[in-house]
């Protein structure tokens, strides 16, 4: 499994949301380069960035700390939030980003992420994010009638690269993440599936390693800032 550490954009800054909630953000370094380097040089193999403000905007906000952070990283990265027209697509993975990730585009034109899947094989991956075990969009203010395994069983056929699922009132909220159903998800798909929202602890890394899942690995973003997990040991642990 994967270590994936999130570095949330808000305003330029690398920010934490607890369940989504802008108003609800907090700052935990003004230089997302920096932090991304940081990441980096503990040991991950891979970033896992979201345009939070672009997610509510519906196109890509955040591009210069983006753009900052692929300039100073060898590692490859994902990014989600905004990402919603094929130019935009071919925007961002010309500039050296590794994946993009679709979310409310997947729910409102599914089509459009089978092209992508076709014309950029394993660079596009799919962003579920369920309330309740519904999916939400339009930066999770929106929750729809769509079950997270309805929306994901839609491209199994596609080739898309992952599934990120999202459990939203786990997320930032330090609970621990919802294992049986990323584990389910996991379960039903043939897609990779990353594991985010409520990882805050080695013992979550352990549950989620351990869930019987094939799960492709996990995003962490506020324990990793807080210190509740140690990043090189959390790396170790998963690739172990």
């Amino acid at each position: 499994m994967i270590l994936y550490p999130a570095i949330d954009l808000k305003d330029g800054n690398c920010v934490r949301l607890i369940k989504g909630e802008m108003d609800r953000a907090t700052v935990f370094n003004d230089n997302p380069a920096a932090q991304a380097l940081e990441f980096q040089n503990a040991g991950c193999e891979w970033l896992h960035l979201v345009d939070l403000n672009g997610a509510f905007a519906g196109e890509p906000v955040n591009a210069e700390p983006v753009e900052a952070i692929l300039k100073a990283c060898s590692i490859p990265a994902q990014l989600g939030g905004g990402i919603r027209e094929i130019s935009t697509i071919e925007r961002w993975l010309s500039k050296g980003l590794a994946r993009v990730i679709l979310g409310t585009v997947a729910l409102r034109n599914p089509d459009l992420v089978r092209e992508a899947a076709r014309l950029f094989p394993r660079q596009v991956a799919v962003g579920i994010d369920a309330r309740g075990g519904k999916v939400a969009v339009e930066g999770w203010a929106e929750t729809s009638d769509v079950t997270a395994l309805e929306l994901a069983k839609q491209f199994e056929d596609a080739g898309v690269a992952a599934i990120i699922y999202t459990d939203i009132d786990r997320d930032g909220a330090m609970q621990g993440p919802n294992v049986a159903a990323t584990a389910a998800l996991a379960n039903a798909v043939s897609i990779p599936v990353i594991a985010s929202g409520g990882v805050s602890s080695m013992d979550d890394l352990r549950d989620l390693k351990n869930s019987g899942a094939p799960l492709d690995g996990a995003i962490s973003g506020r324990a990793l800032y807080d210190g509740a997990i140690d990043v090189t040991a959390a790396v170790a642990l998963l690739k172990g």
